[in-house]
C-alpha cells in the first residue's frame, strides 16, 4: 500500500473553536489518520500532521483546504510566523511504497484544483516546482502577505487567479509541494531578547555558510518567554538533531547566553531521535532508553511536554520495520 504524510500549516493558531472544525474533518475524513495538531498561539500558526493513501489524500486536503481558507480571514491575521495565506504550506511527504516523483505529481495536481475550483493563488515548491528559484519556500513567502498584490504581479502563480482579486486578498496564497521528511526544530535560550537568536541563526543556516539542511530564523515567543532560533531541518542525517542544538550552545555561550531546551514541533522521526541519544549514551542499545536519552540531551521537556509515543512518527502512525 502507498502511503503518504501531509503537513498543511494554517495561519492560525489562537482560535480553539477554528482549530477544532478543521480538526473534526480530518477525523471524519476516509482512511486518514490525523496524527497531531501542534498549534502556536504567538507565532499564530498551527501544524497539522497526517497519512493516508494518495486518493484520499488528496481528498482530504482539498477539503481541509476549502474549509481553512472559509473561516480564516488573512486581511484580519498577525502573528510571529512569516505567511502568505490562510494555507500557508503544504507538503506531501512520500512515506511507503511511493517516490518523490510521483508524489510531486500528486501535489501539482492538488494545486491545480485549489487554484481553479477555489480560486486560491497556488504556488509550488519543493520537488514539484514548476522553476528552480521556486523550490525554495523562502524564495515564494518573501515580502509575505503583506505585498501578495506585488507578488502575484511579478511572480505568477501556477494555478489560480494572478492579481489580488477580493477572494485572493481574503484567503492570501497557498504554497503546495512535495519534499521528504523535515523536522522543525527551536532551540531556547534563556533571554527574551531576540536579537541574539537572529545571530545565531544567521551563522547555522546552510545559505549563511552554516550547517548543511539548516533553515533558521530567529524570533521571540511570549507564550514561553523565551527567545528562540527557530529552525526547519530538511536532512537530518547531515544535520542531526543534537548537532544542531550543539552548534546553538556554543553560539550562545560566546554570546554570555545559554540554549535552555529545545521544542520540537509536529512529528519527528524516530532515527532522528535514535542517534541523538546515541550521542548523549553511546553505549546504550534499547530504543526506548535511547529516546530517553535524547529528551534529556536537548532538554526536549523545558517549554512543553515532549510525549515520545505521540511525537514520534513511526510509533504514532503505528509503522513497523
Amino acid at each position: 500500500m502507498q502511503l503518504l504524510e501531509a503537513v498543511p500549516n494554517i495561519s492560525e493558531g489562537k482560535n480553539p473553536v477554528l482549530l477544532q472544525q478543521l480538526a473534526r474533518l480530518l477525523r471524519a475524513a476516509r482512511g486518514i489518520c490525523l496524527l497531531g495538531i501542534d498549534a502556536n498561539p504567538c507565532a499564530n500558526r498551527t501544524v497539522f500532521t497526517i497519512t493516508g493513501t494518495p486518493a484520499e489524500m488528496a481528498q482530504a486536503l482539498f477539503d481541509f483546504i476549502a474549509l481553512s481558507c472559509r473561516l480564516i480571514d488573512m486581511r484580519k491575521q498577525h502573528g510571529a510566523h512569516p505567511r502568505l495565506g490562510a494555507v500557508d504550506v503544504c507538503p506531501l511527504i512520500p512515506l511507503r511504497n511511493i517516490t518523490l516523483p510521483q508524489t510531486a505529481v500528486l501535489a501539482r495536481q492538488l494545486a491545480a484544483r485549489v487554484g481553479n475550483e477555489l480560486q486560491v493563488p497556488v504556488y509550488l515548491y519543493e520537488a514539484a516546482a514548476s522553476a528552480p528559484q521556486r523550490q525554495n519556500l523562502a524564495f515564494i513567502r518573501r515580502g509575505e502577505y503583506e505585498n501578495l498584490a506585488q507578488k502575484l504581479q511579478h511572480l505568477p502563480p501556477d494555478f489560480g487567479p494572478a492579481s489580488l482579486t477580493p477572494r485572493a486578498e481574503q484567503t492570501g496564497a497557498c504554497i503546495i509541494g512535495a519534499r521528504d521528511i523535515l523536522i522543525a526544530f527551536n532551540i531556547n535560550l534563556n533571554t527574551q531578547d531576540p536579537a541574539p537568536a537572529q545571530i545565531i541563526a544567521s551563522k547555522i543556516r546552510q545559505s549563511g555558510g552554516g550547517m548543511p539542511g539548516v533553515k533558521a530564523i530567529g524570533w521571540y515567543m511570549s507564550n514561553f518567554a523565551r527567545a528562540q532560533v527557530s529552525c526547519n531541518i530538511t536532512n537530518f542525517h547531515s544535520a542531526p538533531l543534537h548537532a544542531v542544538y550543539e552548534f546553538c550552545q556554543k553560539q550562545a555561550a560566546s554570546l554570555g547566553l545559554k540554549a535552555t531546551g529545545c521544542e520540537l514541533v509536529g512529528l519527528v522521526p524516530l532515527q532522528a531521535m535514535l542517534t541523538a541519544g546515541k550521542y548523549y549514551a553511546p553505549h546504550e542499545t534499547n530504543e526506548t532508553l535511547l529516546v530517553q536519552s535524547a529528551v534529556r540531551g536537548l532538554h526536549l521537556d523545558e517549554v512543553k511536554p515532549f510525549v515520545p509515543a505521540e511525537q514520534i512518527l513511526e510509533w504514532k502512525a503505528g509503522l513497523t520495520a
